[in-house]
């Protein structure tokens, strides 16, 4: 145990409420409250909710839903035409000339003979 945790804070003892002393209450702090208490009342029930409040907010949501999807579907869209259009432009750059490997007359590439084989 360190000298740390020995030692407790200020104002950290078992009892932090100060139930003991008692803070003097300015005058008219009852009547205050009272007034108070009676006008949040008065208003909390002059408050009366939208019959179609629950209507409206879903409405609401499912708008905001399809505006989302309608977006991702137009980006997926966008991408994937964006990536066949590069593809396609791509492959356009292959060079016109034959290449190595075919020749277009069906003939083997190689010039001289092949090697020997041996059989077994």
């Amino acid at each position: 145990m360190t000298h740390r945790d020995a030692t407790p804070s200020r104002g950290t003892g078992q009892d932090r409420t100060d139930h003991e002393q008692a803070r003097p209450r300015p005058p008219g702090a009852d009547r205050t409250e009272r007034e108070l208490r009676d006008a949040l009342r008065a208003l909390a029930g002059g408050v009366r909710p939208d019959p179609d409040a629950y209507r409206t907010a879903r409405g609401e949501w499912l708008r905001r839903e399809r505006r989302r999807r309608l977006v991702l579907t137009v980006l997926v869209a966008v991408v994937f035409a964006l990536a066949t259009l590069i593809g396609l432009w791509v492959l356009n750059q292959a060079p016109a000339t034959p290449g190595v490997i075919f020749n277009g007359n069906g003939a083997a590439a190689a010039d001289g003979p092949s090697l020997p084989r041996h059989l077994p």
